[in-house]
């Protein structure tokens, strides 16, 4: 039986929270923003993920949906090498607005210092990641009531 299909990019334009294993291993959640065919994750020297991506490039992120209320059980699997590159604030607003809405005036201050402070000096970063392999499965299924 072949598993039903979703329409990827839909799924992945969802405020969803990811998971992101690096060598070691590691797993981490993250907000991401689905892009240009690219996922995007904000990090920077102050974490982990940052040290760990420089010294083994090789990440894997999977992005799922599961409610047992209606049945829906969705994934995205995706692996590859990520990397490092400088932050931009367009792209940051719109990963945030994601997550946080419109209203900057309504974001706890760490969010907005992500946008306006000096990458150079705090050294946020754009960990992005074009994957080698996107893999995705809907194994949804009926709820009998």
């Amino acid at each position: 039986m072949t598993p039903p299909v979703f329409d990827v990019e839909s799924f992945l334009s969802q405020p969803l929270t990811a998971r992101i294993a690096t060598h070691g291993p590691t797993v981490r959640p993250v907000w991401f923003l689905w892009e240009d065919g690219a996922f995007w994750v904000l990090t920077g020297p102050w974490a982990r993920l940052f040290d760990h991506v420089r010294s083994n490039p090789r990440v894997a992120i999977v992005v799922d949906a599961c409610d047992t209320a209606t049945g829906l059980v969705q994934q995205v699997i995706a692996r590859g090498d990520a990397e490092l590159v400088p932050f931009d604030v367009p792209r940051g607003r719109r990963k945030l607005i994601r997550y946080l809405g419109a209203d900057e005036s309504r974001w706890d201050a760490r969010f907005v210092h992500y946008l306006y402070d000096d990458p150079g000096e705090r050294g946020t970063t754009w960990l992005r990641l074009v994957p080698d392999s996107l893999s995705a499965q809907d194994l949804s299924y009926s709820v009998t009531k």
